[in-house]
């Protein structure tokens, strides 16, 4: 039998839509029909060569590192899941060293109708949470979740800022909105995603060059400051605005050396830069519970559903930033 998916030839850094067989589930893995797959930057970034497969076997894979659907086969051996099943796929697995390969980069991923996933990767998602909104958890919005929670430590009442209100730094300000940080202040160039920032919760929404208040409106500056948007502007900017003993995040990936350019300033007021990437299993099985029980709506960051067939068209829209979209969504 065969599929439509979204295969990345590495060779000519193409992506083509391409008929090819519908894998078979092996020992300990399910095969899923995918209803719902996000098209991340990280996407764009593998279509451009600006992110290369490492642990690839070849030069062809299957793109889509945000992937739910229904259990449609179990392979030998597994045990726990039904044809039908609602479920969310990790955005990795790792193998019995520990060396972590991701879906969609180093292995066949969901820019398909059908993916195949090991049977321990399947997260359960509620009956009433849309696959339009599951998909998203791995990486869309667990990434910055295990920033905040994991790498930063937020604490209820902390004040927080985040660069770049895009895919990621727009969940940010949602989830540090949930776990009471405050005030939450958004820090970005363009205005629609500023009032995108307010609408997620965000207390305060600031152009770059309004940056220097942020020590003033919080009383002596941030406990955290998160930078994910990738530019090390951004990250001389928001160590100028901490507060003593305050943190600096690396979510977003710019692929430069990070400066400080007062080690005197840096130093006294005791500050640290920490960098972060992804998730853990826990995080996602954690955001799934807080949309099971209505805490999270992602609602909001569905910005579009496009046919499978349309993904080429789906990523030069992200290469735009038309509509400036949280999230592009495939559907199969």
């Amino acid at each position: 039998m065969k599929m439509l998916a979204g295969r990345l030839h590495l060779a000519e850094r193409s992506l083509r839509m391409e008929s090819v067989d519908v894998p078979e589930p092996g020992p300990d893995e399910v095969l899923v029909k995918v209803a719902a797959a996000g098209v991340c930057l990280s996407d764009v970034h593998l279509i451009e060569g600006g992110l290369t497969p490492r642990l690839l076997d070849g030069d062809v894979v299957t793109l889509g590192h945000e992937t739910a659907g229904a259990v449609d086969r179990l392979g030998p051996r597994v045990e726990g899941w039904q044809p039908g099943d609602r479920v969310l796929l990790q955005a990795g697995q790792r193998d019995r060293r520990g060396t972590v390969y991701t879906r969609g980069v180093d292995y066949d991923g969901g820019w398909a109708e059908y993916a195949v996933a090991r049977a321990d990767t399947l997260v359960a998602i509620p009956d009433d949470l849309p696959f339009e909104q599951a998909c998203i958890i791995p990486d869309a919005v667990s990434t910055p979740w295990a920033a905040i929670t994991a790498t930063a430590q937020v604490r209820a009442g902390d004040a927080v800022a985040v660069w770049g209100a895009g895919g990621l730094g727009a969940h940010a300000v949602q989830l540090l909105r949930l776990i009471g940080a405050a005030p939450v202040i958004a820090v970005d160039p363009l205005a629609p995603a500023r009032e995108r920032a307010l609408a997620l919760g965000a207390d305060i929404a600031l152009d770059p060059s309004e940056a220097a208040t942020i020590r003033d409106l919080t009383g002596g500056g941030l406990a955290v400051a998160f930078d994910f948007a990738g530019v090390p502007a951004v990250r001389e900017q928001a160590l100028t605005v901490l507060g003593r003993g305050g943190k600096l995040i690396l979510a977003g990936i710019a692929g430069q050396p990070v400066t400080i350019s007062s080690d005197s300033f840096f130093n006294y007021l005791k500050l640290s830069i920490h960098g972060h990437y992804g998730s853990d299993a826990e995080h996602v099985a954690e955001l799934v519970r807080l949309a099971g029980q209505k805490r999270l709506d992602l609602a909001a960051s569905v910005s579009d559903v496009l046919p499978l067939a349309e993904a080429p068209a789906a990523v030069e829209r992200l290469q735009r930033k038309e509509g400036n979209p949280i999230r592009l969504i495939l559907r199969p």
